[in-house]
């Protein structure tokens, strides 16, 4: 991944820093002001949303280093770990904004002014839709775990606001024509909302952040392109097999064995694995494939069998071939 793809990465998540540093300031003294629960609820979302933005610009900083001897796989890990991070924080964020409406709703307490928290928050949604617009552009052209997270966590931010700002509009516009009639319940009851959205957005995140870690496979149309393409190869790749792979932030990991004529020159067989290789790492960018050259006797074993991809009469005919029988004696094999 070179330097320009990094450079952008970290200048869309200093954005974000920036965009929920100034967010959170509003809201706070805003939501302190007229004494509302759900726009001090958000505050604190926004606050959540600053933290994990600062952990998203640590992590695709980080994620970006090259491979070092420590590292040999890179640092691509370090944006799922991000990402699971942030979705812990949204979870504890989301405790206290349901709690803190619980007592809210309990006490009865009046807002002062609504006015000013419709017009802070229609203002923290509008630049949440052109920060988290940005975020999802970067994160998905650079598949970068960090971004996408942050990401939702602003898309997030832009539904409980509009559903925040709706709250605040009625009590706002009910004061004014029915004085006598209690709207206030209304807003702690916006926070509750708020967070039931927070904790579902953090479940997701917490799901597809954590995967990773575990080295789970890539997805199965991705790995199926994969098998697919390399039947295409035939007959000069006579099978493969043994394919695993693995994703870590933005890298992607892909092995196998490829099965090839026995009597294929060293230099044939490499250019084979190269062209592949390039093949795979342009469907699949930040991709790091290695492939294990075999050779194939027509004598296909329980394992090779699963993606042989040549014919029994094409077996038939490669195993009277003269000069074609290799066994695991004469085939040298590195554990």
């Amino acid at each position: 991944m070179d330097a320009h793809i990094h450079r952008r990465k970290a200048a869309v998540a200093l954005l974000s820093v920036v965009s929920n540093t100034i967010l959170v300031l509003m809201k706070l003294v805003i939501g302190l002001a007229i004494g509302s629960v759900s726009v001090i609820s958000e505050s604190i979302h926004s606050g959540v949303d600053l933290l994990a933005a600062i952990i998203a610009l640590f992590a695709v900083r980080l994620a970006g280093k090259p491979a070092d001897k420590a590292h040999p796989f890179g640092h691509g890990k370090v944006e799922n770990i991000s990402g699971t991070v942030e979705a812990i924080l949204i979870f504890i964020a989301a405790a206290w904004i349901i709690m803190e409406a619980y007592r809210r709703l309990v006490s009865g307490k009046p807002l002062d002014a609504p006015g000013w928290g419709v017009a802070v928050m229609f203002f923290s949604a509008v630049a949440n839709i052109v920060v988290s617009m940005r975020l999802f552009k970067v994160g998905k052209e650079t598949q970068s775990v960090a971004l996408l997270a942050d990401a939702w966590h602003l898309r997030t931010d832009v539904w409980t606001s509009w559903g925040v700002t709706l709250g605040l509009a009625i009590i706002w516009v009910g004061e004014a024509i029915w004085p006598n009639v209690n709207f206030h319940w209304i807003d702690p009851v916006a926070a509750i909302l708020v967070a039931v959205l927070i904790i579902r957005a953090a479940y997701h995140l917490t799901v597809e952040s954590a995967r990773d870690l575990m080295d789970v496979s890539l997805p199965e149309e991705e790995e199926a392109w994969i098998r697919e393409h390399v039947a295409e190869y035939r007959p000069t790749v006579r099978g493969f097999h043994e394919l695993r792979t693995r994703k870590a932030g933005s890298y992607r990991f892909i092995e196998f064995h490829l099965l090839v004529d026995a009597t294929m020159s060293v230099e044939d067989s490499h250019d084979i694995t190269d062209v592949i290789s390039a093949d795979i790492e342009r469907q699949f960018p930040y991709s790091n494939v290695t492939i294990h050259i075999e050779p194939c006797n027509g004598d296909c074993t329980p394992v090779c069998e699963t993606d042989c991809i040549i014919s029994e009469q094409e077996r038939d005919a490669i195993r009277r071939k003269p000069g074609t029988q290799v066994t695991s004696a004469d085939t040298p094999r590195h554990e």
